[in-house]
C-alpha cells in the first residue's frame, strides 16, 4: 500500500473513532440524543467503509464497526464484526465486553456469559467483567454465581456496590437470601 493510502486509512480510522466518541457522549450527565448518536455512528460506518486495505488495523476496523452497530442499537449486526475482531485479538477485554453486551440484548444470554468468561481469561482483575457476569447470571436465575461475581466486583472496585440498587438485571434475585446477605454485608 502506498504511503498516501496508509495515511488515508489512518485518517478514516481516527475519524470513525471520533464519531463514536461523540456518539457515546461524555458522561451519563450529558447523554447524546438518540437521533444524533445514530447519525454519528452511521458516519463512523461510512468512514470505516473507506478502509479498503485492512493490514494491521483489521482488528480495529472490525471492533469499531461492531461498536458503531451497538451504538445504533443494531446488536445482531454488531456480533459478526465483533466475533471476527475477537478471533484476531483473543485477549482484548473491550472486544469481549462489547460482544457480551450485544449478546445480552439479543437474548443470547449463554453467549453473553461465555464472552465475558473468555474476557476473564485475559484479565480477571477488571471489575466491570465481574459485575456484568453477575448481571447475566442473575438474569439466568443462578443466584450463587451472580452473588459470587458481584462480591468479586466489590472487592476489585467497591464503587460497583453503588450501582446495584438501580440495576434491573438484579431484579430476578434481589429478594433471595444470598443476594440479601451480600448486600447487607458490611464492607
Amino acid at each position: 500500500m502506498a504511503k498516501y493510502q496508509r495515511i488515508e486509512q489512518q485518517r478514516a480510522l481516527r475519524e470513525a473513532q471520533g464519531y463514536l466518541e461523540l456518539a457515546m457522549g461524555l458522561t451519563d450527565q450529558w447523554p447524546v440524543p438518540a437521533a444524533l448518536s445514530e447519525r454519528l455512528a452511521q458516519r463512523a460506518l461510512d468512514a470505516l467503509a473507506t478502509v479498503t486495505e485492512f493490514g494491521v488495523q483489521r482488528t480495529e476496523v472490525l471492533y469499531l464497526t461492531g461498536l458503531a452497530y451497538r451504538t445504533m442499537q443494531r446488536y445482531a449486526e454488531a456480533v459478526p464484526p465483533l466475533l471476527a475482531a475477537a478471533r484476531c485479538e483473543p485477549d482484548s477485554v473491550p472486544i469481549w465486553l462489547v460482544l457480551g453486551w450485544c449478546y445480552k440484548r439479543i437474548d443470547r444470554l449463554e453467549d453473553a456469559i461465555a464472552a465475558l468468561e473468555r474476557a476473564m481469561e485475559a484479565n480477571s482483575q477488571e471489575a466491570i467483567l465481574h459485575y456484568n457476569l453477575a448481571c447475566y447470571w442473575s438474569l439466568a436465575g443462578n443466584v450463587e454465581r451472580a452473588v459470587q461475581y458481584l462480591a468479586q466486583s466489590f472487592e476489585i472496585d467497591p464503587r460497583y456496590r453503588d450501582l446495584v440498587a438501580s440495576e434491573s438485571d438484579f431484579d430476578p434475585i434481589r429478594d433471595l437470601p444470598g443476594f440479601q446477605s451480600l448486600m447487607g454485608a458490611i464492607v
